[in-house]
């Protein structure tokens, strides 16, 4: 269970790119990865406008990996490819409910 989830909504007109970058990056980055998992959602009342919630194991590591100097160039590169910068929402996980319990 990830103790701690960054969302980051973004909006843009090139998402095919996006992904394509995130696999790029992934690729590369290899076991430098800190997340656990990245899923991409698009919001089907909002075109144009996705979430990448990303899940880390604490806050702690969130911002190892937000500071690592090659996450800055990647996030520098990503926010080429949006139409503004992303918004951040930075979330503590306090429960995780699975099934119909």
């Amino acid at each position: 269970m990830a103790a701690f989830l960054q969302i980051m909504e973004v909006e843009t007109s090139r998402i095919e790119e996006v992904e394509a970058f995130a696999k790029r990056m992934a690729d590369e980055r290899g076991d430098a990865i800190l997340a656990n998992q990245a899923t991409f959602t698009a919001d089907r009342d909002r075109p144009g406008v996705y979430m990448i919630i990303v899940e880390f194991d604490d806050y702690e590591t969130a911002m190892r990996n937000s500071n690592d100097p090659e996450m800055a160039k990647y996030a520098a590169e990503m926010t080429s490819l949006l139409n503004g910068p992303p918004k951040f929402f930075n979330l503590d996980v306090r429960m995780v409910r699975t099934g119909r319990q």
